[in-house]
């Protein structure tokens, strides 16, 4: 089945939308950076007159990760760092772990290596002996985009091994209490190459912000791919602030909250006849089996309410959609707009108690 690996979540919006419209079709978790983030940016814009310095922000990652700050390459997003490695490595044998965000195929692709997929079966638990042993590169989230599934370490370790990168997205781990799977600080893993984002926890789509981390021979040979100045002064003062052990834990408590949201609404949509929710999910989103999910999807639209298409995945299909968690005063809406979409269910109403919280309103992103 042929799918366009070049689909992300803000094609699914409706641009001549009010400001009406609740996206769900997208992963960022703000509709904008928080109030002590905007005041650090905009206090930065003074010193745009001087060329991007980049020590500062590296060392901070660094730290942050307890790792040298030869083993960083900051990069313009997380997209970039899939496009160095599909530029920078020679794969014999590239291998895919879907169903997964797309970015990762699609430069390895447009590089000209051939990619091989390896489909997880829902509900999308990662088995090693899937992978082949003759792999030299393997491609994986963790947690997974769009199945929101989180690998346990263990079976991550089973992947890495000499001769092999074995490169790990990791946009949503900070989306995650506690960040339990993370890999970031593991240096004794062979071939270990990490990518992270600012974009979803800090609502900083706009900024192009992202990292990756691996052995200081190949984060240098990948940086000399890079332009000039590859980030811009602003990404670089986000990466200082965001690194911080006070922006961590500011994080790490975020993701708690949306946590409690995501069990709520998960609830809630799985009560609805012919939705199922795909079991054992972690991040800040839902994977959502729906019965008629074109035409579920396209009712939603008129309602205001735009989902994230599943087919665009490799492994899923069309009865397949993603929503993203929003905050508990969205959830009565997004369950009435289900109720009123799914054929047959018309009638159908879910109310939920509602929960305090900060704006969840999910932006653009993924």
């Amino acid at each position: 089945m042929t799918v366009d690996l070049d689909h992300h979540g803000d094609d699914d919006l409706d641009p001549a939308a009010g400001p009406g419209q609740l996206d769900l079709a997208v992963n960022v978790r703000l509709a904008h950076p928080p109030a002590w983030l905007q005041a650090r940016l905009a206090a930065a814009l003074a010193g745009l007159a001087a060329y991007p310095r980049p020590a500062a922000a590296r060392a901070a990652v660094a730290a942050r990760h307890g790792r040298d700050p030869a083993q960083v390459l900051l990069t313009n997003g997380a997209v970039e760092a899939f496009t160095l490695l599909a530029r920078g490595l020679r794969p014999r044998r590239a291998v895919c772990v879907h169903p997964s965000f797309t970015a990762p195929e699609a430069a390895l692709r447009a590089a000209g290596h051939p990619v091989e997929r390896v489909l997880l079966p829902p509900p999308f638990g990662l088995d090693p002996d899937r992978v082949p042993s003759g792999a030299d590169l393997v491609v994986l989230g963790n947690p997974t985009n769009p199945t929101a599934r989180l690998h346990p370490v263990e079976v991550l370790e089973r992947l890495a091994r000499p001769g092999r990168a074995l490169v790990v997205d990791e946009a949503f781990a900070d989306a995650v209490a506690g960040e339990p799977a993370t890999l970031t600080s593991r240096q004794d893993l062979p071939g270990l190459v990490v990518v992270r984002s600012l974009t979803k926890t800090w609502g900083l789509a706009g900024l192009r912000v992202g990292y990756l981390l691996a052995g200081p021979e190949l984060a240098a040979r990948l940086a000399a791919a890079q332009p000039p100045w590859p980030v811009n002064s602003l990404a670089l003062e986000a990466l200082v602030a965001c690194s911080q052990p006070d922006a961590v834990a500011w994080a790490g408590e975020q993701a708690r909250r949306v946590a409690e949201w995501r069990a709520d609404l998960a609830a809630a949509l799985g009560q609805l006849p012919g939705v199922t929710v795909a079991p054992g999910g972690r991040a800040p989103f839902l994977l959502l089996h729906v019965r008629d999910a074109t035409l579920v999807r396209a009712r939603l639209r008129d309602l205001g309410i735009v989902v994230r298409r599943g087919d665009t995945f490799p492994g899923l299909g069309p009865d397949w959609l993603r929503v993203a968690v929003a905050a508990p005063e969205h959830h009565d809406r997004i369950l009435d707009g289900f109720s009123r979409s799914l054929r047959g269910s018309g009638l159908v109403r879910v109310r939920r108690p509602r929960r305090g919280g900060p704006d969840g309103r999910p932006g653009p992103g993924r």
